[in-house]
């Protein structure tokens, strides 16, 4: 009589059952781990091409307003936003006429949709973060729909000009055109800083407590604390903002005995428009 015994190679059916469940769920869960690597993927791919956008819109803003402010200073001086511009009011006649304020700061909200620049809505700021008469028109507002850039309500640009404070590197009389006589005020060429400020406030709220980031200067070295300055404030409010700075220089474009673009007048005597 021979005894029977089983094979020890063989599994039973349970243990095959075990072994399928096993595969099953290795296989689920590199489904779920290739699915969460693509979501986060497209997530990354959705934010760069977001940021690119942002960045790219609020370059072009603010150049924008850089070459509105060119072509009103070379354009026509019998023209009338030629005459804001130079005016004892305008940004850059403000300063070129009146010697107590060149250490402020002439700020406008840049609105292209109507003229781009009111001179009645401006402010002159000082450099202790108060402002001239006082006033507070000048500074964009997110509350105002006029302020923004186009109806879309998305961008806007405030402008800062403030005169470029003297360098010892600064070669002797470079600021006097040649030809002119150094007693008139059109023989003095003028340098200034303008900073365009683009901001997006749909993305943050634009002031940090009760302080307003536009209402703060411009000008990085004049501040020890970051959120002093327009771009350190929006940046610390995680408002995304762009900068653009631009050196200009105004002077009066002539000959010895032909005045061009800069005033109005005959032969090497020019003048500045009037008020």
């Amino acid at each position: 009589m021979s005894n029977m015994y089983p094979y020890r190679g063989s599994t039973t059916p349970a243990t095959q059952q075990g072994a399928v469940l096993i595969v099953v769920l290795l296989f689920l869960v590199l489904i779920i781990m290739a699915g969460v690597i693509a979501v986060r993927q497209s997530t990354t791919d959705l934010k760069l091409s977001t940021s690119d956008q942002i960045n790219t819109l609020l370059l072009q803003s603010a150049d924008n307003a850089n070459q509105n402010i060119e072509q009103s200073i070379n354009s026509d001086s019998s023209s009338d936003i030629y005459k804001d511009m130079l005016s004892r009011s305008g940004p850059f006649g403000y300063f070129m006429l009146d010697d107590k304020g060149r250490n402020n700061e002439y700020v406008f909200c840049f609105r292209p949709r109507d003229r781009f620049f009111n001179i009645n809505s401006t402010t002159i700021r000082t450099p202790d973060g108060g402002s001239v008469m006082p006033s507070t028109t000048g500074y964009c507002n997110p509350a105002k729909p006029d302020d923004y850039v186009s109806n879309r309500n998305a961008s806007m640009t405030q402008v800062n000009v403030s005169m470029t404070p003297p360098s010892p590197t600064t070669e002797s009389f470079a600021n006097y055109t040649l030809g002119q006589g150094s007693d008139k005020v059109s023989s003095t060429a003028f340098l200034f800083d303008i900073n365009n400020i683009s901001v997006l406030p749909a993305y943050g709220n634009t002031k940090i407590g009760s302080k307003d980031c536009f209402a703060q200067t411009s000008r990085p070295s004049s501040s020890a604390d970051k959120t002093d300055t327009i771009s350190g404030c929006l940046s610390s409010a995680g408002v995304p903002n762009t900068t653009v700075y631009q050196k200009a220089r105004v002077e009066n474009q002539s000959l010895r005995t032909k005045c061009v673009n800069f005033g109005k007048g005959a032969g090497v005597v020019c003048t500045l428009p009037p008020n």
